[in-house]
């Protein structure tokens, strides 16, 4: 029974994964075509709202309960997140700008060392330099910043976002108040959606353009199904079967599916929107990955015995620990 429910949560990290990985590839046509990133994101962040709504209904004593950290997951973990994400990619492309937000485990680390003043340990930092060092292969620094540097530093402000979005998942997670995470993901969409109406401005966009076709890669696709995919897959069902496949898988093990999903985010773009990435931008996304699972999956001693930066006992389950569990219950990946 046991493996079998542990298959049954590798498959829906898998999923999770795969939905999350398609947002940008979905997003960019609908940018490029002449929506304003603001309002694709509104239109992704309102739309999962809606269908979200009956789960918001059902926990809507979180409102008395937790209003703090509801008001901080939407602001943070989907408004933040989305925005910054989606607006770097009218700059540069959806591998290199996912590959960016990957930094925020390091991020992360940066906050329980000098924020915290909390040691980590020396496989974190390891990590955290492969994760920088891979970071300057893809951006080509050699080449002067080939990448528009303010598409860049959009990137960077989501996954300074996202590290938001960790800290804030150690909130509510256990004890006798412990809060459900779907309630929690629900009311962060509705807060994020309203939010993002005020900062969008939606009566301003061009609704015209949801009626035609966007060109993807060379082909043109209806706009409305890109939305349906966006609003449903990469947002909806990426979520809910992240959330779920964490309470059946680790953190651990959980977090390395989630990996996958800059991978999955690269291939996409590079077969259907024809971003190519240059061998050392393709290495450099591989020692991303690897410098970032590593800083998120070290497992340290407790507190009294050494350095820490996560762990699995309650004395030592710090904010990358969450972190963990967190990417892999819903990035943004957008």
């Amino acid at each position: 029974m046991h493996a079998q429910g542990r298959s049954v949560g590798l498959g829906l990290a898998l999923i999770s994964a795969l939905a999350f990985g398609g947002s940008g590839v979905a997003a960019k046509p609908l940018i490029e075509a002449g929506l304003d990133p603001l309002h694709v994101v509104w239109l992704r962040v309102a739309g999962a709202a809606l269908v979200m709504l009956p789960v918001a209904w059902r926990h809507r004593g979180l409102v008395r309960r937790r209003p703090a950290l509801l008001a901080g997951f939407g602001l943070l973990a989907v408004a933040g997140v989305q925005a910054f994400y989606f607006a770097s990619l009218s700059r540069i492309p959806v591998g290199v700008a996912l590959l960016v937000e990957y930094l925020a485990p390091a991020l992360v680390l940066g906050w329980v060392r000098f924020v915290q003043r909390r040691p980590v340990t020396r496989a974190a930092a390891v990590g955290v330099v492969l994760a920088v060092g891979g970071l300057a292969c893809v951006v080509e620094v050699w080449a002067g910043l080939t990448f528009d540097v303010l598409g860049l530093l959009l990137a960077l402000g989501a996954a300074c976002c996202q590290v938001g979005y960790f800290v804030l998942s150690d909130q509510g997670a256990e004890g006798e108040d412990a809060v459900d995470p779907l309630g929690v993901i629900a009311y962060g969409l509705l807060v994020g959606a309203l939010v993002l109406t005020v900062i969008a401005q939606p009566w301003g966009m061009a609704w015209e353009l949801l009626g035609g076709s966007v060109d993807m890669g060379g082909t043109p696709v209806r706009a409305w199904l890109l939305l349906g995919w966006i609003v449903l897959v990469a947002t909806v069902l990426a979520y809910v079967t992240g959330v779920v496949s964490v309470r059946k898988l680790s953190p651990q093990v959980a977090g390395v599916v989630a990996c996958l999903e800059a991978v999955i985010a690269t291939v996409a773009a590079w077969v259907l929107l024809r971003e190519h990435l240059s061998l050392p931008q393709i290495v450099g996304g591989a020692v991303v990955l690897v410098g970032a699972f590593i800083a998120q999956s070290s497992t340290p001693k407790p507190p009294g015995d050494g350095p820490v930066a996560g762990g699995a006992g309650p004395a030592a389950k710090g904010e990358v620990h969450d972190a963990e569990g967190a990417l892999s219950a819903g990035r943004t990946a957008p």
